[in-house]
């Protein structure tokens, strides 16, 4: 029995790559979108996307993660492609207030913070932090602008982390704090993209009860 369920949970492992597929496609369908003119992406929240979790990759390989760190890989590598992209269609970007660049430089603080130590959990938290602040721009368009967004993209990157830990063969915060954070801002971004259309489903529905 303990021999079909070790089968069975290795075959599991691959996917890993199931994921990584989804979320390129995901992102393939955002970027699309860009063409088209359909979304239009905050060049300050895409930068930094692109350019953060590149420290917690380098956290992560330093404390013996491996595969794990695939989906996180994607999370930058995918948002610089977005951020190229963005460049293709001019009318396809979101024009930046002063409140987006707030973030940008507070993100960039929270980077040179981390450039002051060299334990992994450390730097692992203050990407978080500055991922975090690169995210404010893009919730709050989404949910003021929800049009202006598509929700496949996040909800393949929540697919995509949670077979990461499919992978992780040491239980340590390196390996899985990452992911978790991204599962996280993701769910907030489809949730913001999404929160009108759900309040209104709600409405509708608790007013044929009440009927």
């Amino acid at each position: 029995m303990d021999y079909k369920v070790s089968i069975m949970f290795h075959g599991l492992q691959y996917l890993i790559f199931i994921g990584a597929a989804a979320q390129i496609l995901g992102v393939m369908t955002y970027i699309f979108k860009i063409f088209s003119g359909t979304v239009r992406p905050n060049r300050v929240s895409w930068l930094l996307w692109s350019i953060v979790p590149m420290i917690s990759i380098a956290a992560s390989l330093s404390a013996g993660v491996r595969w794990a760190v695939l989906p996180v890989f994607l999370s930058g590598f995918c948002p610089f492609m977005v951020f190229i992209c963005s460049f293709v269609n001019r009318e396809s970007f979101w024009k930046l207030q002063n409140f987006d660049y707030i973030c940008g430089a507070s993100s960039f603080l929270a980077l040179l913070f981390w450039a002051l130590t060299k334990q992994p959990t450390v730097a692992i938290l203050f990407s978080i932090v500055s991922d975090a602040l690169a995210s404010v721009p893009t919730i709050v368009k989404a949910w003021k602008y929800p049009a202006t967004e598509s929700a496949l993209t996040y909800i393949s990157g929540i697919f995509s982390c949670l077979t990461s830990f499919l992978v992780i063969k040491i239980w340590v915060f390196p390996a899985y704090g990452f992911q978790c954070y991204l599962i996280v801002i993701d769910c907030l971004l489809v949730s913001a993209i999404y929160h009108k259309s759900l309040f209104e489903w709600l409405q509708a529905r608790f007013s044929g009860i009440a009927k």
